[in-house]
């Protein structure tokens, strides 16, 4: 891995406040990890390869810590409906198809290129029940050099036959991909990932739990995104308190790295269990708006220090857009502010870029953020044609670029310093 300096107006958010800004500095990285931010450039770098974007925004790249990507053709359809229809008319019969290796790179490919275009470089993602078509992700997302946890999604109950898992064999194929991918890649890692509570047995969760610590594995899922989702979980575990002590009970609520997508419905006990485990929360404000799901009280989860990133949820979410999920946030808790009687303060721009940068990137470690020692994960945005900017200070040009800018703003992006081109620009598939 090369050292590697940039150039240029540097915008970051290293707690959730306020950004850092630095006006035409030199951002300068060992070995892909950030070793400081200059005005002039310290006699030691000077041999090091200089990228001159003066004039241009450095921004860190945005994370998308959930999203399906078997669901990716059907952004757009069905958003009439809510959470539970949805699935069963247009979510399960999709993702059944996923055991044709053909049609899954077909859609995969197109998935990883929108993904870089859109200027995500780090994303935690579902794919489907079957074992071959999740290593092919995994795959391909090693090729594309972009960062990724994937999951083989787990179900061997309540789901379509079609999609409905052996007990024994869904736990023997995640640990075959456990095995396989765990240390075969320093940017692609496994991930444990029950759908929800509803569709996995108790059998099921705890052999999940048991993968789950035995190899040191995260774990993603779902968590009170809808009302009767919520009810559904209490008629199937009377005995149990709440949602989260569901996966609480099987070592799969922050016993090892975990996020849960969504958090509409939250107890205080769910509250106070999350802080107290550290799971993270996945915000995913399009697919709430989307299935009529609800909106999620972020503030409440902020003022605790859960953590908290943002989720495209294609396809619940209709767009793989971080900017664009950061300014659905923002909206979504100033109609949460209004409805709690101005009792929950909304998101603040600050706050909105560090969910969709530092918040999601800190389940990956140092990523995020331009702090020392942090990933080189880097955007490069030409501002010039958004309107005038020489009475904008840095702050405000992010601000523009993530409400009315978008990926062909976008320039140039590198993940541990590395430039990343087009995964798949030769052959480019033609989207199902």
């Amino acid at each position: 891995m090369s050292n590697l300096v940039l150039k240029g107006d540097i915008v970051f958010t290293p707690d959730k406040d306020s950004f850092k800004s630095y006006k035409d500095h030199y951002l300068v990285a060992e070995e892909g990890r950030v070793v400081g931010i200059f005005s002039s450039l310290p006699v030691e770098y000077q041999s090091y390869p200089i990228k001159d974007y003066s004039g241009k925004l450095i921004i860190p790249g945005f994370v998308d810590i959930h999203l399906h990507a078997p669901q990716y053709p059907n952004r757009g359809l069905g958003l009439d409906k809510e959470l539970i229809p949805w699935l069963n008319t247009y979510t399960f019969p999709e993702e059944a198809k996923y055991h044709d290796l053909d049609y899954a790179e077909r859609v995969y490919t197109s998935l990883i290129n929108d993904l870089w275009r859109y200027g995500t470089t780090s994303c935690v993602i579902f794919s489907s029940i079957h074992k071959e078509s999740t290593k092919l992700l995994m795959d391909l997302f090693i090729d594309s050099n972009l960062r990724a946890y994937v999951g083989k999604v787990n179900m061997d109950r309540n789901t379509p036959p079609e999609l409905c898992e052996d007990t024994e064999k869904s736990l023997l194929d995640t640990e075959e991909i456990i095995l396989e991918y765990k240390d075969k890649s320093p940017l692609v890692k496994p991930i444990i990932t029950p759908r929800f509570v509803p569709t996995c047995s108790k059998e099921l969760m705890e052999g999940l739990g048991k993968l789950a610590i035995k190899y040191n594995v995260a774990v993603q899922s779902h968590l009170s995104e809808n009302r009767d989702e919520v009810d559904w979980v209490k008629n199937l575990h009377p005995d149990l308190e709440d949602y989260a002590s569901v996966y609480n009970v099987y070592n799969l609520f922050g016993q090892t790295k975990t996020i849960m997508a969504h958090c509409i419905y939250n107890t205080p006990e769910e509250l106070d269990l999350m802080e107290k485990n550290r799971v993270f929360a996945a915000h995913c404000p399009h697919s709430n708006y989307n299935l009529s799901s609800g909106i999620m009280p972020v503030r409440k989860f902020l003022d605790r220090n859960i953590p908290v990133g943002l989720g495209s949820d294609v396809s619940g979410g209709h767009d793989l857009s971080i900017p664009r999920t950061m300014v659905a946030a923002i909206q979504a808790s100033k109609m949460k502010w209004l409805n709690t009687n101005k009792g929950l303060k909304p998101l603040t721009s600050s706050e909105a870029f560090y969910l969709g940068t530092k918040g999601g990137g800190s389940f990956f470690g140092k990523v995020g953020s331009f702090e020392e020692g942090y990933s080189l994960d880097a955007l490069v945005v030409d501002d010039a044609k958004l309107g005038v900017k020489d009475d904008l200070s840095l702050e405000e040009r992010v601000q523009r670029f993530i409400y009315i800018g978008d990926d062909r703003n976008i320039v140039e992006r590198y993940v541990e310093g590395k430039r990343v081109d087009m995964p798949y620009r030769q052959n480019i598939p033609t989207m199902v």
